[in-house]
């Protein structure tokens, strides 16, 4: 028996478009794109910035309501439209600004993702020194660091803290005076990181299918191995209480809530297009439920424990510096993983190089898994466009990595993390959760939860249950319009580890927004303006524009037939 595919334009039997080799190699895959950095990297950070357990309870509670649905609802509808994620949005062509916005927001992310695996990679060659760097203090650093056999060390940072900022950023105190000249060796990093994403490109979704069996198991050993230490450090049971105990009345603030929402984007890679795009390579009556359940399960879990790794390090950093406020040990900021991870493994009594070199390796794999996904949307959007006059894929991947590569270098001056925290701000967090809500509208009001509920219904022979219909309805956009609308009204000036930024950089920030977001009236505007001929008036029109295009539905359908 062969697979045959039945096109749904022409009728006529076609060649098998790319897909999974099998239903492993998504699921696998996945766990890659979504058990990530933003789970070890992103998630210890907004934690830490964000009181914690005051954290952890709307992460859960949005994981629930906003997580889960919006991610059956993108594997749904990438599997049954077979098509990346703006041709997706053939559903509703007033809306496919949100498509062409999240393709934005995507393409920021994959630059400043690639610049934390620069960082991993100059760690992970740092590792294999006879010592590690950041286990001692180094003279030049003076009486701003502490050794094991200080007293006194209030007010002290730990050596990986001075290393990371130090010698490995060269951070500067503020972007007032420019951002300084790229730090060399970090750019070295960044070239072979972005090699190797491109050569994964080129090599297409079934060499990243078989890769994302390491790249899904992998990470998980090497967690466990680190949490096992983490727990055991003198102090860690302070910070583990910190990372589940929380203020009450901070949960009241709403930039908590826009934190966890935007944070279960990242964890789980909704929202940005890279879901809707694996999930078009799938075969089109895979039944993905159980498939969702052990994904966002998963995910959870990595977060998790993720959190009491790291403020278990930071509860042992507490007790070392004698602070008791743990929220203060260390400034924070998207670093902070390059801090509290490499501070536990330098306390490993037997050869901390081996676990420090497992750890690195363990997250530039992560940081493979990520930006793969994000470079196969941002490609696929491109083919789909152009069809069948679309240049080769090794020319795309190649364009995608030389000019990712040249835009990632502003990430590696001195000023870099400052700009990283920007265009995460500007150009991504807060784009993707109006988007978000605009995706819910697209899918739930526009085309119809009833008749999205039909296709997955005649795509895998299920039917879909009231808790889903309710969140893609009302449940999940309420929310997440409510969070917006708190943050909107309460939302203050950005900063990075306190300090403020210059007046130019918001005016950079406020751009990156706008771009993102002028895709949704630019898009709705076309789509009436390509209805100018049908007679009627306006509002006619702008319902006209509502309903799916003429190229909407499966791409193909497979079919066993006798060859």
């Amino acid at each position: 028996m062969a697979k045959l595919e039945i096109s749904t334009k022409t009728g006529k039997l076609e060649k098998p478009a790319e897909q999974w080799g099998n239903g492993l190699e998504f699921l696998f895959s996945c766990i890659s794109l979504s058990v990530g950095l933003g789970n070890i990297w992103r998630f210890p950070y907004i934690a830490f910035q964000n009181g914690g357990g005051t954290f952890v309870i709307p992460y859960l509670i949005a994981l629930l309501v906003i997580g889960r649905p919006v991610y059956y609802l993108e594997i749904s509808l990438g599997q049954f439209t077979g098509r990346g994620v703006v041709k997706a949005f053939d559903m509703a062509p007033l809306l496919k600004g949100v498509a062409m916005g999240q393709v934005l927001a995507t393409a920021a992310s994959i630059t400043y993702y690639s610049s934390i695996m620069a960082l991993t990679l100059r760690f992970l060659l740092a590792s294999f020194s006879y010592e590690l760097p950041w286990s001692c203090c180094w003279p030049k650093w003076g009486s701003d660091c502490y050794n094991g056999s200080d007293q006194n060390r209030s007010g002290k940072m730990s050596p990986a803290q001075l290393y990371f900022e130090r010698e490995v950023l060269h951070e500067v105190p503020n972007i007032d005076n420019g951002l300084g000249l790229p730090n060399w060796e970090l750019v070295a990093c960044l070239a072979v990181s972005w090699l190797i994403i491109g050569a994964v490109l080129i090599r297409g979704i079934k060499s990243s299918g078989k890769a994302a069996y390491f790249l899904g198991v992998f990470p998980y050993v090497v967690l466990l191995i680190l949490l096992l230490r983490a727990v055991t450090l003198p102090g860690a049971i302070d910070g583990i209480i910190y990372f589940f105990k929380p203020q009450w009345r901070e949960l009241l603030n709403p930039l908590v809530w826009y934190a966890a929402v935007t944070q279960v984007f990242f964890s789980l890679a909704i929202c940005f297009g890279t879901l809707i795009t694996y999930a078009s390579y799938n075969n089109f009556n895979r039944n993905v439920y159980n498939d969702i359940v052990i994904i966002t399960t998963m995910d959870s879990c990595s977060s998790i424990i993720a959190g009491c790794i790291t403020f278990g390090i930071l509860g042992n950093l507490a007790r070392e510096t004698g602070n008791s406020d743990i929220g203060s040990v260390v400034k924070g900021g998207a670093g902070l993983a390059f801090i509290s991870y490499p501070d536990a493994i330098a306390k490993f009594e037997y050869v901390p190089q081996m676990f420090a070199v497992l750890f690195f390796l363990m997250l530039f794999v992560l940081g493979i898994g990520s930006t793969v996904g994000m470079g196969s949307c941002i490609l696929r959007v491109i083919r789909d466009q152009f069809g069948q006059r679309s240049p080769p894929i090794w020319k795309l991947a190649s364009g995608l990595a030389i000019l990712g590569f040249s835009v990632s270098i502003v990430y590696m001056t001195p000023g870099g993390q400052f700009i990283l925290n920007l265009v995460d701000f500007y150009g991504v967090s807060f784009t993707a959760l109006i988007l978000a809500i605009g995706e819910l509208v697209a899918v739930a009001w526009i085309y119809g939860v009833n008749r999205f509920c039909e296709d997955i219904k005649f795509m895998m022979a299920i039917e879909t249950g009231w808790y889903w219909r309710l969140c893609w309805r009302f449940i999940t956009p309420g929310l997440m319009t409510a969070v917006l609308i708190y943050m909107l009204l309460d939302m203050s000036a950005l900063k990075y580890k306190g300090v403020g930024y210059p007046t130019m950089a918001h005016v950079f920030g406020c751009f990156l927004a706008t771009l993102g977001l002028i895709q949704l009236p630019g898009w709705a505007f076309y789509a009436v303006y390509k209805k100018r001929r049908q007679p009627g008036s306006f509002w006619q029109r702008v319902r006209a524009a509502c309903k799916p295009s003429d190229s909407w539905g499966p791409a193909n359908i497979q079919l066993d037939a006798s060859i």
